[in-house]
């Protein structure tokens, strides 16, 4: 198992450590319920360096990242981040990624950390337009400072103006002294924030300076056990559980990520969805009655036929109920559709609603 260069402080922090993605991970430090609020109302701090960085550079570096992925790389000015997904020849989803465009012809792309070497082979494979890549994902720390009072509290560390950071817009400044930093206005949790990129050698020195220069707003070490709950209630997808290599980015909802003004691999399979329909779609869902959905647990209809199966699901800390993102067959996709979850072989009652749940 591999461990971020922040592991040590986990520990001595008393962090819960469980495996993932091939990493040793904070799963949580005070509890689920106390990191989610602090960052729906305050602040919290995570260590999310398992994710995968690559630099994409050189003439041909445009060129490839617009036809391996679906959003189109073309519009990116210098500064600016895209989120999109590499898909595969077969009409399903390889990952979903964030492309950041650092000046001309050089790319920064994030990816998720159990990913980082297929994605790698991947991009590889259709690099005949003579990008040079550089693998940075063993070299580069990643931490996410989240919630209202994120950019307040970062702002104590840094003399780049964080009001001027637009929604998935970004710049490379000074932290805590620590120079070369990407500042990103962007995350994971639906609370707004910024994530910062760095050298390894840098995480404990910029991890300390922000839990100090926080401490006055409230913030608090979040673990991923509350980034699910926070990133589930604002019906953000996660790769392996409610896309993988077998969905495609029309049936998950991602249609404004692909893009059909340039080629791009499985182009006409997406374009032929788009055209004809689909018959499963990725929906959010919350429960009528008591209960908590997990992941593929059964989707039945009212005389128990299975119409799909629940991808993520979880008792929402903000709206106390239990909801979920599922695959539903047509037509029962419908928003306002009555549709039952299966839970310990009982069908809890559920309506299809829109998403983010809040």
């Amino acid at each position: 198992m591999k461990k971020t260069a922040l592991y040590d402080k986990h520990v001595s922090l008393g962090a819960k450590i469980v495996p993932f993605a091939g990493f040793e991970m904070p799963v949580q430090y005070s509890g689920v319920t106390e990191e989610h609020f602090a960052v729906r109302e305050k602040a919290g701090l995570f260590d999310v360096s398992h994710m995968g960085q690559f630099f994409v550079e050189g003439a041909g570096a445009k060129d490839l990242l617009q036809f391996v992925t679906t959003n189109n790389v073309d519009v990116l000015e210098n500064g600016k981040a895209q989120y999109s997904c590499l898909p595969n020849e077969n009409g399903g989803i390889v990952d979903d990624l964030i492309v950041y465009k650092m000046e001309d012809e050089k790319y920064f792309v994030v990816v998720n950390a159990s990913n980082i070497d297929k994605d790698w082979d991947h991009i590889s494979k259709y690099n005949s337009f003579g990008a040079r890549l550089t693998n940075a994902s063993d070299e580069m720390s990643l931490l996410a400072i989240q919630g209202p009072k994120a950019t307040e509290i970062l702002q104590k560390l840094t003399e780049t103006n964080l009001s001027e950071i637009p929604y998935y817009n970004f710049t490379v400044g000074t932290v805590a002294g620590v120079n070369d930093v990407i500042i990103s206005n962007t995350g994971y949790t639906g609370s707004g924030g910024f994530e910062i990129y760095f050298n390894n050698e840098s995480a404990e020195k910029l991890w300390d300076a922000i839990i100090e220069a926080g401490s006055e707003e409230g913030i608090i070490p979040c673990g991923l056990a509350a980034r699910d709950t926070l990133r589930l209630e604002k019906g953000f997808c996660l790769y392996g559980m409610d896309i993988d290599d077998t969905t495609s980015p029309i049936e998950a909802g991602l249609g404004w990520i692909t893009k059909f003004d340039k080629d791009f691999v499985s182009k006409d399979i997406f374009a032929k969805q788009k055209e004809e329909g689909i018959t499963r779609k990725l929906v959010g869902f919350e429960l009528t009655d008591k209960g908590v959905p997990r992941h593929d647990y059964p989707v039945v209809d009212a005389e128990g036929n299975v119409i799909g199966k629940v991808t993520s699901g979880t008792q929402s800390p903000m709206k106390k109920i239990g909801l979920g993102i599922a695959y539903v067959d047509k037509p029962h996709f419908k928003l306002g559709t009555e549709i039952f979850i299966q839970v310990r072989n009982k069908n809890i009652p559920a309506k299809v609603v829109k998403m983010p749940f809040v």
